[in-house]
Parts: C-alpha cells; structure tokens; sequence
C-alpha cells in the first residue's frame, strides 16, 4: 500500500493536463504516486498521458460521473493511507506536501487538510474555492478565511497560522482513506458543487478535524469546467446547498434555518433579476428549489443515520456553523472579511 496517493480528475483536461501535471510530478513524485482518474474523455488525453507522462497511472472510467461519484470509483481502485484529490487546474510549489502529511501523521484526529490555495491568475491573491480553509455560517453558506461572498483578500500573511476550519477545498484536498469511506465519500447524487463540504460536516459530526496548513501552497485557475456565472453552476449550488443543510442540521435549527433560506434563496433570485437582469440564473435558483423538494425524499434515510450520531453522544468537533449570519454581516454590516467577522 503506497503512503500518500494523489487523484486527478480529468474530463477532457488535455490542456490542463499538459500545463499543470509537469509541476505535480516534479515536486511530488518523491512522497506520492500520481493517478489520473479519467470520466470518459473524448479528447486526446489519454493519448497524450500514454505519449508524454508514461508512469502516470490511469484509471478509466466508463462515462462522465462527475467530481462526486468520479472520485468515488476512483477512489476504489487505490490502495494508500493519504489521498491527495487535487483538480488538474493547480500549480503545485515545491514541499507542498510533506507539511500536511506530517502533520497529519503527528495528529491522528485530523481526518483531512488543504493548503493555501491561491490564484492563478493573481498569484497575490486567495483563490475563491478555498482560500485559507473554509466554515459556514449558521444559515450554511460557504465562506473562507481569504474570501467572504464575492471579496477576495490579498495574501498579506494574515491566515499564516494553522487552524482547524469546517470544511477543506475539494480543489486540493489531503484525507485519510478509511475516514473518507467511513464517512461515505463524496455525494455522488451532487454531481458537483458543494461536496466537498457536505463531507467534511459529516467528518466532523463523526468527531474528526479538518484543518487548514498554510505553510503549503498551491496556485488555482479555478472555473475550469463550470465557469462563474454559468447557469448550470448555480442550479448545483443551490440545490446541493439546500440538500446539505436538509443532511446535516440538528433537528433543532433544521425548520428555522430552511424557512429562512426559502426567503433568502427567492430574493437573490429577484435581485439576480431584477438588479443585474440575469433571467437564466434566475430561473436556474427556480429549479434548484424545485428540483430539491422533488429529491428530498431520497435523503430521509440518510438524514436519520446522521442524527443518530448526535442523539447517540458522539464526540463533536469544535467547529460546525458559526454562529452568526455572513448575509446580514456582509450587506449590512459591511464585515466582508474573514478577520472582521471573528471580531463579532
């Protein structure tokens, strides 16, 4: 069994393949063996892996599954402790890993961890996905220590320190292999879009932590297959969104959080109307809602295994939702940072 295992996940990423690949196996291959799990590609990537990248690994797959299900089965076929599920869209930097796996060595409670992710594009800057590891509020909308809503801060050092957050981007996300099966994998009815996040609330109901390692770095070009402002990313968004919160919430908050979210998730659809004029976007949060009331039937079952983990005294992480509202801190209150936000 190998030590650490890194999965990409390839759909038709030839170009991504050729431009970033190089750097993982320059600064990895000495701590990891590199797979590349493909979902039925109909480009040459393949052919350009047999071709260029010969001790790569190769993990086909019969059709296009997604990012949930794709790792899923992937994720099957490799035998190791650590797994590295890392987008094909990231720079690595050199010893990008040894601080995360060290330090999940040294702490037997940790079940997953991220590094630094920062932007391609504007390499000074966080990167949307994950930043510097990321929480939710008590509503379940993502955010980040580095990117709050649309504010993306500047890396001036000041998420420099380790921390234990809620959830860890699926853009590079380092897990022990038996917490990831042990807590189910990745949604595979997600398809894409939150999954990651859904996963680590269910890690740390189980009484696992989730942190973020600065100290490691990666850069992300991000919105490589769903780019921002496609409608098609925001149907999954909000719908996986919605399907989460009904998974995962103690029964307590569960009406009071979805009545509020009801609310909340028709009124950006009239602003996404309304103020920017985007009816395709609109109408995508339409069907999201739509589209949750039709499945949620499906979950009851799981809902209820994961609420056996509370009722039944399992020993909770200290981090699930924060306790205040990001919409009302961020419009209203104009906190649109991170460190504004821990100062409430």
């Amino acid at each position: 069994m190998d030590k650490v295992a890194i999965v990409i996940l390839n759909w038709n990423g030839r170009k991504m393949l050729e431009q970033y690949l190089p750097s993982v196996l320059e600064h990895s291959s000495n701590e990891a063996v590199t797979y590349v799990a493909d979902n039925a590609s109909t480009d040459d990537s393949m052919a350009y892996l047999e071709r260029n990248h010969p001790d790569v690994r190769v993990l086909p797959l019969d059709r296009n599954w997604g990012f949930a299900e794709g790792y899923n089965k992937a994720l099957k076929q490799v035998e190791a402790e650590y797994f590295v599920l890392l987008n094909s869209d990231i720079e690595v930097t050199p010893h990008w890993l040894t601080p995360m796996v060290d330090f999940m060595d040294k702490h037997p409670d940790v079940a997953a961890c991220q590094p630094k992710l920062l932007s391609m594009n504007n390499r000074g800057e966080f990167e949307y996905a994950g930043a510097a590891g990321g929480f939710i509020d008590r509503l379940g909308y993502p955010f980040c220590r580095g990117r709050v809503f649309d504010t993306v801060e500047k890396d001036n050092g000041q998420y420099d320190e380790p921390m234990q957050v809620m959830w860890a981007t699926g853009a590079c996300l380092v897990i022990r292999a038996n917490d990831y099966f042990q807590a189910g994998g990745l949604d595979a009815s997600f398809f894409a879009h939150n999954e990651e996040i859904d996963l680590c609330w269910r890690l740390n109901i189980m009484g696992k932590k989730v942190f973020c390692l600065p100290e490691s770095r990666v850069y992300h070009v991000g919105g490589g297959t769903l780019p921002k402002g496609n409608p098609r990313k925001t149907f999954l968004n909000f719908r996986n969104n919605l399907t989460m919160l009904y998974k995962n919430l103690p029964e307590k908050d569960l009406h009071r959080v979805m009545r509020w979210r009801r609310f909340l998730d028709y009124l950006a659809a009239f602003e996404t109307l309304v103020v920017n004029g985007n009816w395709a976007d609109c109408k995508a949060i339409f069907q999201a809602r739509k589209a949750f009331r039709k499945w949620k039937p499906m979950f009851k079952e799981e809902r209820e295994r994961i609420q056996a983990y509370r009722e039944n005294g399992t020993s909770f992480s200290t981090v699930e939702r924060m306790p205040y509202a990001i919409v009302w801190q961020y419009h209203f209150k104009r906190r649109r940072t991170f460190e504004q936000l821990q100062h409430i």
